[in-house]
């Protein structure tokens, strides 16, 4: 393959520390740490993770962590501290106003974060003390973040992998990988044994989506210099096509496994109808086939070679991205991938073979999960056997949105519902209509037996929960649009928590230790946006939080 990255020059914005950030109306009194235990319905998960030192909580991206939190005294989270978002919002998805987006990791008492325009910021996790912040002003669209190993933060602007050192936020070393404007990085950076992993995607904030020659590309770089050691294209040669297609890319971090393969999600091809089709190419006719590797979990070696792959949705026409981290884990005693994305399908693979286990479609869907193989051989002037208009569900925002997480036994999946109009041109709402109808779509936190593929429950929520899951002993945790927090128990999906978050959300949370940290930036329903990293902990009291969530 043709090396197309070469070394960058520092990014814009500087290292700074300062001496307190911290929003002084939602500080709180200092609690006792919590009691430690694993309660009832505790993790099984034999990987479950110290703390949350990974973007995923561990290199099988689990989300299960250890903590003091259990199903008994989750109730007692009060606010801790709060320090306002760096992002001014121009980078959210759509052009909706959202600054922050990320899981935040928490290695040596220190919160590493970054928010929708790149920037970096490090935080005492005892004090909310910000630590330094080393800007680049670089809209990405999220859901970025960071990764910590030896003393180094690895992250991404939305052209180019960084390095900064950990203690104080210098710039170590930037590496551009976009091989044109058209492309753009979005995603936290994987590690493993000396190795960063970063994959562009075709789409930049600042010049658009899905626009022709955008690819997307993992590279495998160095980690104390930045220098590629090797790359895998995602997609090839575009389908034949690449003046108008464009496809792939990671929103989230590979999984590991104890052999070095690494475990990928990508996402959908383009164009697609929910940008409106290229005049004379409807229903993706400028990309024949499946368009491999789009909607796909894909197993390499640590080389870098292809060893298998699944694909879920062949010829997406509907942006259904198979996008979340696959999570390694097990099943009936053997090792299995469990994945999910934006068609609001899960699926379980071997994980030795790729071949599928089980099948789960979740959430409300509208009849038109095939539409792609009713579509992949047409011609552009072929009679397609799809309505002039129809109900599309799960639809742009809808289906899986954010992370899976496991605790061994049971995959807990955040489902949105969220339905649009569709037409053979393309999405037919106006965009002040789309706006409007995200903040009603609903939701749904499900638990399903990772041996069965049976769901074990399902919570049905009044807002989107965009916030993932993440589990720690008998709990699990997200956060909704409107802006809330929700804990559940996790044997039985009754509500523990559900607290008021300063703004909507579309971020999930970490655990670490007695504390939740949770991000809020979109103006949700309420009328005074306060966009503001939030820190939970047990016991904690005295703390307010300025503005409230929706309904």
């Amino acid at each position: 393959m043709t090396l197309l990255a070469a070394a960058g020059l520092a990014a814009g914005g500087c290292a700074s520390s300062t001496s307190s950030s911290s929003v002084a109306g939602c500080l709180a009194k200092p609690a006792a740490a919590g009691t430690a235990g694993s309660g009832p319905g505790g993790s099984a998960n034999p990987a479950v993770a110290a703390g949350w030192t990974l973007p995923g909580g561990n290199l099988a991206n689990t989300r299960d962590v250890a903590s003091a939190i259990t199903g008994s005294n989750v109730a007692t989270l009060g606010v801790a501290w709060c320090v306002p978002v760096e992002s001014t919002g121009a980078a959210g998805a759509a052009g909706f106003p959202d600054g922050y987006a990320t899981t935040p990791v928490v290695v040596d008492g220190v919160v590493y974060l970054q928010d929708l325009e790149s920037n970096v910021m490090a935080i005492s996790l005892a004090t909310g003390k910000v630590l330094w912040t080393h800007n680049y002003n670089s809209p990405n669209g999220g859901p970025d973040g960071v990764n910590v190993a030896g003393g180094v933060v690895y992250a991404a602007t939305n052209h180019a992998a960084v390095a900064l050192l950990a203690a104080t936020g210098r710039q170590l070393w930037s590496r551009t990988l976009i091989g044109n404007d058209h492309e753009g990085i979005d995603m936290a950076p994987g590690y493993h044994n000396g190795t960063v992993y970063v994959s562009t995607v075709p789409v930049n904030p600042t010049v658009g989506e899905y626009l022709g020659g955008g690819k997307g590309t993992l590279w495998a770089l160095n980690a104390n210099t930045g220098a590629p050691e090797w790359s895998w294209d995602e997609v090839q040669n575009l389908w034949g096509n690449p003046g108008i297609n464009s496809g792939g890319g990671l929103w989230d971090p590979p999984s590991f496994d104890n052999q070095g393969n690494i475990y990928i999600g990508i996402a959908n091809p383009g164009p697609i109808g929910q940008s409106g089709w290229p005049k004379d190419y409807p229903w993706g006719t400028s990309r024949p086939g499946p368009n491999l590797y789009t909607d796909s979990v894909v197993k390499l070696s640590p080389q870098g070679k292809l060893l298998w792959y699944y694909q879920l949705t062949p010829h997406d026409l509907y942006d259904w991205d198979l996008q979340d981290s696959p999570v390694l884990t097990t099943a009936n005693g053997q090792p299995v991938v469990i994945g999910g994305g934006k068609a609001g399908i899960l699926i379980e693979l071997s994980a030795q073979t790729g071949k599928l286990i089980w099948k789960l479609s979740v959430g409300v869907h509208s009849g038109h999960d095939n539409d792609g193989l009713l579509t992949e051989n047409a011609t552009p002037t072929s009679p397609i056997p799809l309505p002039a208009r129809f109900t599309l569900e799960p639809g742009v925002f809808g289906g899986i949105e954010s992370q899976l997480a496991s605790n061994g036994t049971t995959i807990f999946a955040a489902v949105n519902n969220l339905a649009v109009p569709m037409s053979v041109k393309g999405v037919t709402e106006s965009s002040k209509a789309f706006e409007a109808s995200i903040f009603k779509g609903t939701g749904e936190m499900i638990a399903v037996s990772q041996d069965t593929g049976k769901i074990e429950w399902d919570d049905q929520l009044p807002s989107s929960p965009y916030g993932a899951a993440a589990v720690t002993n008998d709990v699990v945790f997200t956060t909704t649009y409107s802006g809330y927090l929700y804990a559940f128990n996790a044997a039985t999906g009754a509500i523990l928590l559900k607290t008021p978050l300063s703004a909507g959300t579309n971020a999930p949370v970490t655990i670490d230790g007695d504390y939740v940290i949770a991000g809020a930036a979109v103006p949700s329903l309420s009328k005074t946006l306060h966009a503001l990293i939030i820190a939970y902990k047990l016991g904690a009291t005295g703390g307010k939080l300025p503005g409230t969530g929706g309904p």
